[in-house]
């Protein structure tokens, strides 16, 4: 006889299978879906998202960017898009600028300044709806910013989302080598695939060569460094619209990831 905690248990795997294949089913007209992902915060995670998906947009690419750090969204404002997503038949629609679509927690807090304080399972939900209710058409690449480090909300996106693989972003510091070292086991722990590594703020203030030396040691890509500039100062628009420098260094970086993708055996690399 069933007892009443095996039939709980039953009800929870049941719910989290029917929820993982209706999510499969939302996304399946997805070529590629890509997270960038970072072992802490303040490596420019969310500015190489954003600027990523905005280069893949202006090779003539449809692309779609979905923020899935709930706690701390700062890709709505990094993006610099004002209106917000609409709600068709049940579906979130998502808003656009510069040729992205987006969907993001920043869009649904009244106040960003406030804090939006939340255990595990309610992250999880609210990851869960995103991901069950956009709409993102026939978009071609899904960048996906992930919330930093190891803990609850990174491994619950890695475990709901079909992801086809990850771009790792460190720093020329130490610590940071360090910690994008931990993130690319935790990625091969999951037995998902690390696409490569970027290399964020490099130059004479912090160094360089910290993105090579990882990619060396744990066998996985180098996509390319971006540049300690000034140009990031202008946040009117994502740099890469801003800079031609700083545009240069991105498509690059797009350009390995296609390669990186090609070679995993995925689609999204097709041109458009």
């Amino acid at each position: 006889m069933t007892t009443p905690q095996e039939k709980a248990r039953l009800e929870s795997i049941k719910r989290s299978w029917e929820q993982k294949r209706a999510i499969t089913r939302n996304m399946g007209n997805i070529k590629a879906k890509i997270g960038v992902y970072s072992g802490k915060g303040g490596v420019g995670k969310t500015t190489v998202a954003v600027n990523l998906a905005t280069t893949l947009a202006h090779q003539g690419y449809k692309v779609g960017l979905l923020d899935v750090d709930i706690d701390c969204p700062n890709v709505v404002k990094v993006l610099g898009v004002t209106d917000k997503p609409e709600q068709v038949d049940g579906q979130l629609i998502p808003a656009e600028r510069f040729g992205v679509k987006c969907i993001s927690m920043g869009f649904f807090q009244e106040n960003e300044n406030e804090a939006i304080i939340w255990r595990g399972p309610m992250i999880h939900n609210a990851i869960n709806q995103f991901l069950q209710m956009t709409d993102w058409g026939d978009a071609e690449y899904l960048i996906i910013d992930l919330p930093p480090g190891t803990s609850d909300a990174p491994l619950t996106v890695m475990q709901t989302i079909p992801m086809d693989g990850f771009v790792v972003v460190v720093t020329p510091q130490e610590l940071a080598q360090l910690d994008g070292r931990r993130c690319i086991h935790m990625i091969r722990k999951l037995k998902l695939k690390v696409l490569g590594i970027v290399e964020n703020y490099t130059g004479e203030m912090f160094g360089e060569g910290a993105g090579t030396a990882l990619s060396e040691e744990l066998e996985s890509p180098f996509l390319g460094a971006l540049t300690l500039r000034p140009d990031y100062r202008d946040t009117s628009k994502p740099t890469v619209l801003n800079s031609a420098d700083v545009m240069s260094e991105f498509q690059h970086i797009a350009d390995q990831l296609k390669v990186s993708l090609a070679t995993n055996g995925t689609e999204g690399d097709s041109e458009s």
